[in-house]
């Protein structure tokens, strides 16, 4: 598993793991960021602030470096004009993929209304999802 900086000695020395993963998702925006990178391939900056309806663009900008400091992302900076920048997930945001499709279905059961239908998802995307983060 890639180094983070939550592998040190003395982070290992008073490890409460749920306590950390709170530490690691805090923020606002991180699920959802997450979301959209994993589940709708969205890798540049200005794409995710269009999704994130409300988001500030320093927000946003913070939120991505700690993803990224954490170990979730990798941040490619191509060499172009105007400078392009994308995200992908790495492989510790690979692995937590499926933790964010049974958050998604458990928001389904039990915070949604009764009869509701995710109108951005179907089976078949469901199972495309989850064999191309395998």
């Amino acid at each position: 598993m890639a180094d983070n900086k939550f592998r040190s000695q003395d982070t290992l020395a008073r490890c409460v793991p749920m306590s950390m993963l709170q530490s690691v998702l805090s923020g606002k925006w991180k699920i959802l960021i997450l979301w959209y990178i994993s589940f709708y391939n969205v890798q540049r900056f200005g794409e995710l602030m269009r999704r994130l309806d409300g988001i500030t663009q320093s927000t946003l900008t913070k939120q991505l470096r700690e993803l990224e400091e954490d170990g979730f992302l990798h941040r490619e900076i191509y060499k172009e004009v105007p400078p392009k920048v994308e995200y992908t997930l790495t492989e510790i945001g690979k692995s937590f993929v499926p933790i964010l499709h049974e958050m998604m279905a458990w928001s389904e059961t039990h915070l949604c209304p009764a009869g509701y239908v995710n109108p951005y998802s179907s089976a078949e995307d469901n199972e495309n999802i989850t064999e191309t983060h395998k």
